[in-house]
């Protein structure tokens, strides 16, 4: 018997051929995809990794998720603290943070800069820092912790 196949036929169209449509095995595709429901190490698992994995390290550059940490603003006087030779703490104040000129008590001033960076102190020593030409600088001033 040599029969014939006729694929071209207009009316031979088998139930495999029908289910097989390209927009039924895209929709089969993209099912699977959004359920998770392909099996891991196959290639569709891979590509939904490499998906996700894109959009964790893409989108910042294009999504602003308004997620910046909070900014310290740094102490408006300048001060600088580095310990001391006997366990004391030595602050380094700027001039300008310091109105020694309308006749105010300059250690009192100092005391109010340091106690809300340390707590509560008692000032040893204050020591004033000049520039080259004599103009005051800065304060440098011991503390003991109270």
């Amino acid at each position: 018997m040599n029969s014939q196949i006729h694929w071209q036929q207009p009316g031979a169209s088998t139930a495999v051929e029908s289910s097989v449509s390209p927009m039924g095995a895209i929709w089969r595709t993209i099912r699977g995809y959004i359920l998770w429901s392909y099996e891991r190490g196959s290639l569709h698992y891979d590509i939904m990794v490499t998906l996700i994995l894109l959009f964790v390290f893409v989108s910042p550059h294009f999504i602003n998720y308004k997620d910046k940490p909070v900014e310290r603003i740094p102490h408006l006087t300048g001060v600088v603290v580095v310990p001391g030779d006997k366990g004391e703490l030595i602050y380094q104040i700027q001039a300008s943070a310091v109105n020694a000129s309308a006749g105010g008590d300059v250690r009192r001033q100092l005391e109010q800069i340091i106690e809300p960076i340390s707590g509560a102190v008692s000032i040893t020593n204050v020591e004033t820092v000049n520039d080259p030409s004599g103009h005051l600088q800065s304060y440098k001033v011991w503390v003991k912790k109270e």
